[in-house]
């Protein structure tokens, strides 16, 4: 969830056990503290929007403490403005929670005043979520963005994108990209560093994505970056070369797509793992041209249908000539049961997150938006 681990004013009162009393710790100091406190919204609000109306403010004076917290202690993070006027939090809040305010602030004197308050933030009528991958605790290939799909259109993207938050470790710098209103993926400029830990952080608990429409969802997902493995089709070779870490560790020979239905050129990353699956030409737009109901080690590379696959009807096509209807076929059985053959081999050392680069097909790129592919999209275009 979003970070509201930490305390949000400047600092704690420097009177000790005697601060935030009011007028008997001024009295305590000779006299009354001018400073005047003012917190918005009012005490005892209810129904109290989850972002903008929080606001803690003080005249003939300066703020030195500001603890905003939860029904569960947790605080709420924030700072005090220069000049210690003003304080605002740094983030939304929860949807449905009661938080407590208390707020010291000194005159030119030195003398404190302090403020209490408690307030009721709204509870949500229309609420979305984001269903994300990769899951939590599992291990990936270097291209694995983190991807984030929401359950209604986004209007308010730019408070969505502040409430997830990614970390890595080593650190290195992530960025957001938008697929439409629905959709939002994270990576790097490059293709992750192995081993790298990646924690995100989905606060959406109180964001407005839309008008009257708040996320209803607090969760931390951690995955870690696996041993860097990409393979690289050449469509007019018919090969595939298997790197890890930039040295090649097999050569595979392949089958692409034919003249027609040549297969998609660029980077594309692993989302899905079948042992065996059914392949129809009707789901992608092929009429009745195949329905193969035991295609063996397949592995999802585009939303659309374009697999990497054990392939045991295609005879001597492999290392040969491009015979497939647009997927990248690997020589197999029937039944995928012989662990030696180069299908077995490739689907066994291949997990999710793994590059497969395509490249002298006659086809154009990939569209990003296909699959988790937005590696090829530039840096910049990326950040726009």
């Amino acid at each position: 969830m979003m970070a509201v681990t930490a305390c949000g004013g400047g600092g704690h009162s420097e009177s000790g056990p005697g601060a935030g009393k009011g007028k008997d710790s001024g009295t305590r100091q000779g006299g009354q503290s001018t400073a005047a406190v003012s917190i918005a919204p009012k005490s005892g609000a209810t129904n109290v929007d989850t972002s903008g109306a929080l606001k803690v403010n003080v005249a003939k004076g300066r703020l030195t403490e500001v603890v905003v917290k939860d029904a569960k202690g947790t605080r709420v993070d924030g700072s005090i403005a220069a000049g210690g006027a003003s304080w605002t939090p740094s983030t939304h809040l929860a949807g449905g929670t009661k938080y407590t305010v208390h707020a010291v602030a000194k005159d030119s004197a030195g003398r404190e005043a302090a403020e209490d308050s408690s307030f009721t933030t709204l509870t949500p009528k229309n609420t979305f979520v984001g269903y994300f991958t990769p899951e939590d605790g599992s291990t990936v290939g270097v291209g694995m963005p983190f991807s984030v799909r929401f359950t209604r259109g986004i209007t308010h993207p730019e408070d969505v994108e502040k409430a997830i938050r990614v970390k890595t470790e080593p650190a290195v710098d992530v960025e957001g990209h938008w697929f439409g209103n629905d959709r939002l993926d994270f990576r790097p400029e490059k293709y992750w560093q192995e081993g790298t830990k990646v924690t995100v952080d989905l606060d959406l608990d109180g964001v407005e994505g839309r008008a009257g429409v708040y996320g209803k969802q607090r969760k931390t997902v951690k995955f870690t970056i696996g041993r860097n493995q990409v393979s690289v089709v050449d469509a007019k070779k018919h090969t595939m070369k298997v790197t890890q870490d930039g040295k090649v560790v097999k050569t595979i020979p392949v089958t692409t797509g034919k003249p027609g239905y040549d297969t998609w050129n660029g980077q594309m990353v692993m989302s899905e793992k079948l042992t065996v699956t059914r392949m129809n030409g009707e789901t992608v737009g092929y009429g009745g041209e195949y329905d193969i109901k035991d295609v063996p080690h397949a592995i999802r590379l585009t939303n659309s249908g374009t697999f990497i696959h054990g392939n045991y009807w295609g005879g001597g096509a492999f290392g040969n000539y491009n015979a497939s209807h647009g997927c990248v076929g690997l020589r197999d059985v029937r039944g995928g049961y012989d662990r030696n053959v180069p299908a077995a081999w490739f689907f066994n050392h291949s997990i999710i997150g793994d590059v497969v680069v395509v490249k002298h097909s006659h086809d154009r790129t990939v569209d990003p938006a296909n699959g988790l592919n937005g590696w090829n999209m530039s840096w910049a275009d990326w950040k726009k």
